[in-house]
């Protein structure tokens, strides 16, 4: 638990850092970036409880992107002296994911819309990247999809890190959220490492495509969905 909350303490200040750097017109370009910083330490301390804890900072609004935990992690245990497991990676990938998502539902269900949109607009929220546009795109989102958008949101970038939000102002039950998010989250998780465990090493072709990807899946999804609603329906007639 200290390992976890310091990862999630340095992500923070490093944001923090990053965005102050980016608003002052005189401040000196650094060669890395803090997602950079924080891979190369994640490179260093690979194992499960650090993909459950970086995976859970991906699901948050601190922009950490799944890319950099899953490929790479799905690359090592390819190698015959790795002690990581494929399957496991995927696992404790999505357990990352739901338990942020039921943090972020828990915050939005206790603090309530008015609480969420007015830090969304304060400095602490602006530092973590948050806005009440951002928080109003996601809530619009869902209230089109529905208790779905749980799943889908999950393979779509700038939605995925803040769809638990407007869940949780809506009070989407407990049971069908977490299933939702586990399923959306765990076929993320198995592009990412299957991916990862075929290209290897060469990183930077996942992170160049890493949004297409998104749009891929729900693609495919979607093609599946209303092959199933087709034959339903013929089945029917």
């Amino acid at each position: 638990m200290k390992k976890i909350l310091t990862i999630i303490c340095a992500l923070i200040i490093a944001n923090c850092s990053l965005i102050n750097a980016n608003n002052t017109t005189d401040s000196v370009a650094t060669d890395k970036s803090y997602v950079d910083v924080i891979a190369d330490w994640y490179d260093q301390h690979m194992n499960y409880g650090t993909i459950t804890a970086l995976m859970a900072v991906e699901s948050s609004f601190i922009p950490f992107p799944s890319e950099v935990v899953v490929p790479p992690a799905a690359a090592v245990s390819a190698r015959e002296e790795s002690n990581l497991n494929f399957f496991l990676i995927i696992l404790f990938a999505t357990l990352g994911a739901i338990i942020r998502a039921l943090v972020n539902y828990v915050l939005s269900v206790s603090l309530g819309r008015a609480i969420i949109y007015r830090f969304a607009d304060s400095r602490l929220g602006r530092l973590c990247l948050l806005s009440s546009d951002k928080i109003k795109q996601a809530e619009e989102y869902f209230n089109r999809k529905g208790a779905v958008a749980t799943f889908v949101g999950r393979l779509i970038p700038g939605i995925r890190q803040l769809i638990s939000i407007p869940a949780g102002l809506a009070r989407m039950p407990l049971v069908p959220f977490v299933l939702y998010t586990a399923l959306g989250a765990g076929i993320w998780n198995v592009v990412l490492a299957v991916i990862g465990y075929i290209v290897g090493d060469n990183m930077d072709l996942i992170n160049k495509y890493s949004h297409e990807m998104g749009y891929i899946i729900i693609a495919i999804i979607a093609l599946v969905a209303i092959y199933y609603i087709i034959k339903k329906v013929i089945k029917k007639k």
